[in-house]
């Protein structure tokens, strides 16, 4: 029993790191391909990557979700050279980190208030600061039309903050079933 109190945090960290680098250069991937003048694929992927952080972060605290940032963020990086432009794992890179950073510092401070706030609101405010740096970073002076699709890509990352509420909670359940008042 006590071996499964030490490796779960270790498989908790593995598979977070292994979803954000996943979802993260996927979304750098995505955001190239624009579906209108007011969004790209990308707005409609990388949302799941604040779910990954606030699930992290709730079950494995903040130390944890921050092991997990830094990882996906490195191996995505890297991916992201080959598989996007430069510019564009440049602009992500940087957005991601410190919007993750500040999803994380957020939730923390809001865990105890109702299950709903924490994720709500840090994906929320994170999501902003993550689009007004990357969209600004990755195509300013590019002739395209970066701020609708960043006024598009952050309605995609409002709605998707609502709608990953839900998976949120059902996912809490299952990771942490010991102890639904956390949840």
């Amino acid at each position: 029993m006590n071996d499964k109190k030490h490796t779960a945090p270790v498989r908790g960290l593995a598979a977070g790191a292994i979803a954000m680098t996943v979802i993260v250069t996927g979304s750098n991937v995505a955001v190239q391909y624009p579906i209108n003048d007011w969004l790209t694929w990308g707005a409609l992927t990388y949302p799941i990557s604040f779910l990954v952080t606030d699930l992290t972060n709730r079950a494995l605290g903040p130390t944890t979700a921050r092991r997990v940032v830094y990882a996906g963020f490195m191996v995505a990086v890297a991916l992201s050279i080959f598989l996007a432009t430069w510019r564009i794992a440049l602009a992500s890179g940087t957005a991601f980190l410190l919007a993750q950073l500040l999803d994380i510092a957020i939730f923390d401070r809001l865990r105890r208030a109702p299950w709903w706030q924490a994720p709500f609101v840090s994906s929320t405010l994170a999501s902003a600061l993550d689009t007004a740096l990357f969209f600004s970073l990755a195509f300013a002076g590019t002739g395209l039309p970066w701020l609708t699709w960043g006024l598009g890509d952050y309605a995609a990352k409002l709605l998707m903050a609502v709608a990953m509420l839900l998976p949120f909670r059902v996912l809490m359940k299952l990771v942490m079933p010991e102890t639904p008042s956390r949840a």
